[in-house]
């Protein structure tokens, strides 16, 4: 596997750089996972079959979490905007809004 994530030259970029780098690529791997269960989910016939398929979809849901908390508790601003929209109800642009604005 290649090391694609960077943009700037590693060794230039401080060990927190290349960890938080690290977790986004993973963030995306497993988002990515997650929609190809959905997809073979959606598509397959056999029961059986489709319970390991669903059962492989949330441990990557698991890890995704996992992921986006470790990114979240890195960057105080994007779990400021967060906390605004996920779990709540409402008009979601206006939730990301007034998240931006608290995290300001």
């Amino acid at each position: 596997m290649g090391f694609d994530q960077y943009h700037e030259p590693p060794e230039e970029l401080s060990a927190e750089t290349r960890t938080f780098a690290r977790m986004i690529v993973s963030l995306t791997e497993e988002a990515e996972a997650i929609n190809w269960y959905e997809q073979r989910i959606s598509v397959e016939k056999d029961a059986a079959a489709k319970a390991i398929m669903q059962n492989a979809q949330q441990e990557e849901f698991k890890h995704f979490g996992m992921d986006l908390e470790f990114l979240l508790r890195k960057k105080d601003k994007w779990r400021t905007t967060l906390k605004e929209i996920l779990f709540t109800t409402g008009d979601i642009v206006k939730l990301g809004e007034k998240g931006e604005e608290k995290a300001d």
